[in-house]
């Protein structure tokens, strides 16, 4: 099993890496493919079952659209085919549209969904989650200077306390196929060790269990009750 991690050089805010580490903590017999904005891809010559993008600065934004805008195409291909994708925090930006500043001006990202993100740089969200995968409940954490806006592209989490993919929404972040985006921090796969299993089976190890998978579950189930009393405060 090969796992791609993209630019972790500039992609690394929040702890984002730390899901990769994770995983592989699950699946200690992966290989870990550490792609720096100087190499190509590894997805574009070889199998790749799991390609993740962490959280990273505005700047690194641009550069990161830069690099895998020659391989859109390919990116789009990959996702039809059902090649599992984990982008994380602003990560899923690099994905929309396009994604607008104060002053109106616009960074064009890849356009692979219909949405705009706005940055408001001197208004930082910080916030809890709770959500729903399906029957899965998710636990998280948010701090981003952007929301995104539009209809395009399927949900990946719907709300129930918190913000969606803005503070108006419900529907938060993205999914196509295997494709999966998300403002949600946390780490998000060691918070939330169910949808960790679910993204195992994606992967053909759904029979392994959970690196410390007791102490994960009970830290996860600790996290839900707290964030589903109404007594919470959920922004900070």
């Amino acid at each position: 099993m090969k796992i791609e991690i993209l630019y972790p050089e500039i992609c690394y805010l929040y702890g984002d890496l730390m899901n990769v580490e994770y995983l592989h903590r699950c699946l200690p017999e992966a290989e870990l493919v550490r792609t720096s904005l100087k190499t190509p891809p590894a997805f574009l010559s070889g199998d790749v079952d799991m390609i993740c993008l962490c959280s990273m600065t505005e700047r690194a934004q641009e550069l990161v659209i830069e690099a895998l805008r020659p391989h859109r195409e390919k990116i789009i291909e990959l996702i039809d085919s059902g090649t599992v994708f984990l982008a994380t925090g602003n990560a899923l930006e690099i994905f929309i549209k396009d994604i607008e500043n104060e002053d109106g001006s616009k960074l064009e990202a890849l356009g692979l969904f219909d949405l705009t993100a706005k940055r408001r740089m001197l208004d930082r969200y910080n916030a809890l989650y709770l959500g729903k995968f399906g029957d899965i409940d998710i636990v998280g954490l948010k701090s981003q200077f952007a929301h995104a806006y539009g209809d395009g592209g399927d949900a990946l989490f719907e709300t129930v306390r918190g913000a969606g993919r803005n503070p108006e929404a419900k529907p938060e972040g993205l999914r196509k196929n295997n494709f999966m985006a998300t403002y949600v921090l946390g780490p998000l796969l060691i918070m939330n060790p169910p949808f960790t299993k679910y993204l195992l089976e994606l992967l053909g190890a759904g029979d392994r269990p959970l690196a410390y998978e007791q102490a994960a579950m009970d830290s996860y189930e600790l996290r839900l009750k707290e964030y589903s009393d109404p007594k919470r405060g959920f922004i900070y």
